[in-house]
């Protein structure tokens, strides 16, 4: 085993919310029938929310254009974020990303953690204007830790599962079951979060968020 393999095995060991998550009552954050709960910035100030995101079928449909993103409107902190996200097909993959902990104004793109979603990149993650994390060295550059495996996404028009972990300062990202980064050091602050319009197609479905109590 690499020593950035074994780096991540201990952090992800070191916290482990499962039986908290077990314990505690899962929201929806989406219904599957509108977008209740939710509110959206997009760098084009005259674009509405119902020209990029919609809902057909208990699926949030995005199409990628304006660039900006839809937010929920209550700020959470510590919590498991569970939900599944394609690529429809017909179109081209590209890219997207989970905003967490978004706080300050709204601004593309506000201050947060970013768990990648760019086509190939699932479980990457980017800091956006100083959010205070820290990463793998080994595979940290800047603002940005590669994932520690390789990708492990499905095909185009078949649903991926992310499962996102906020709990204090830790944070570990796992895609379709396998963990593919963990950080500590990350601000324990409240926040919105968010899901990114980043230029292709993408629909989302099962959002739900599991808190953790502190």
């Amino acid at each position: 085993m690499t020593r950035a393999l074994c780096l991540l095995a201990v952090v992800a060991a070191a916290f482990c919310p499962a039986a908290s998550a077990e314990a505690a009552d899962e929201v929806a954050l989406f219904s599957g029938k509108d977008l209740s709960g939710w509110t959206f910035h997009l760098r084009d100030p005259e674009a509405k929310m119902e020209n990029v995101w919609s809902v057909a079928d208990g699926v949030l449909k995005c199409t990628g254009q304006p660039v900006g993103y839809l937010r929920t409107e209550k700020k959470y902190t510590n919590y498991v974020l569970k939900l599944e996200w394609r690529w429809p097909e017909g179109g081209k993959p590209g890219n997207s990303g989970v905003l967490l902990r978004i706080v300050g104004p709204d601004k593309v793109w506000p201050k947060c953690v970013e768990a990648q979603l760019a086509n190939q990149s699932a479980g990457d993650i980017f800091t956006i204007e100083q959010f205070p994390l820290t990463g793998d060295p080994e595979r940290t550059k800047g603002r940005y830790t590669k994932k520690a495996e390789p990708s492990n996404e499905k095909p185009q028009g078949e649903w991926n599962q992310y499962e996102i972990t906020c709990d204090g300062g830790n944070f570990k990202l796992v895609v379709n079951g396998v963990v593919q980064n963990v950080a500590t050091g990350m601000e324990e602050v409240p926040g919105t979060i968010g899901l990114q319009s980043e230029g292709a197609p993408i629909e989302f479905r099962n959002v739900r968020l599991v808190p953790l109590d502190k």
